[in-house]
């Protein structure tokens, strides 16, 4: 980067870039997962995976909430030389970092289906409602204060993920209208950029 500047990520949209491939593959595992009856039967396979699903979305959705509140609270703002990665290469990165295990997940939740029908594929859509909730959650912290939420991307791990792990010294700020992702890491409307 020219002179000292960074690459940076937006936290929000590193956190929010696995909700998709979890939720679909969890509802496709689930649904795959119905057709054999299992060990324990239909009725209870789904009961306890909707039980899995709430578990889960809860837990990948308060968990490290803490550290995020801490390195938020010491916002560097981001410097002009700084180049704000957009939020298409933040989420291609996230997902070929991460597409071995989430096809491993999958197929763990497809083969648990012949225990307890779709509750392994519940599960694996919890987490991805879990991780959307915690990007939700993130967004109302930026609006609130009126602040994006960035990091290098050198503090990555090599798969382009944890935004929150002990490499990550603290978060940089930019105003809301910097980069192309609304707070909450979503995709900004075009009649939001006008």
């Amino acid at each position: 980067m020219a002179r000292g500047g960074q690459g940076l990520a937006r936290v929000a949209v590193v956190v929010r870039a696995g909700a998709a491939p979890l939720w679909w593959f969890g509802v496709l595992a689930a649904g795959v997962g119905v057709v054999p009856p299992g060990l324990t039967g239909r009725r209870i396979g789904v009961l306890a995976g909707a039980a899995l699903f709430i578990v889960t979305a809860v837990v990948v959705a308060y968990t490290r909430r803490k550290r995020y509140t801490e390195r938020s609270r010491s916002v560097v703002k981001a410097g002009k030389h700084d180049v704000l990665q957009d939020r298409a290469v933040t989420v291609r990165n996230w997902r070929r970092g991460h597409r071995w295990w989430i096809l491993l997940a999958f197929f763990a939740a497809v083969l648990s289906a012949f225990v307890l029908p779709a509750a392994g594929g519940m599960a694996l859509a919890g987490a991805g409602v879990g991780l959307r909730l915690k990007a939700a959650w993130l967004g109302r912290r930026e609006r609130a204060e009126d602040t994006l939420l960035w990091l290098r991307v050198d503090w990555l791990d090599q798969r382009g993920g944890r935004p929150a792990g002990k490499t990550v010294k603290g978060y940089r700020g930019t105003g809301v209208a910097a980069g192309d992702a609304a707070p909450g890491g979503t995709r900004r409307r075009t009649a939001a950029l006008v």
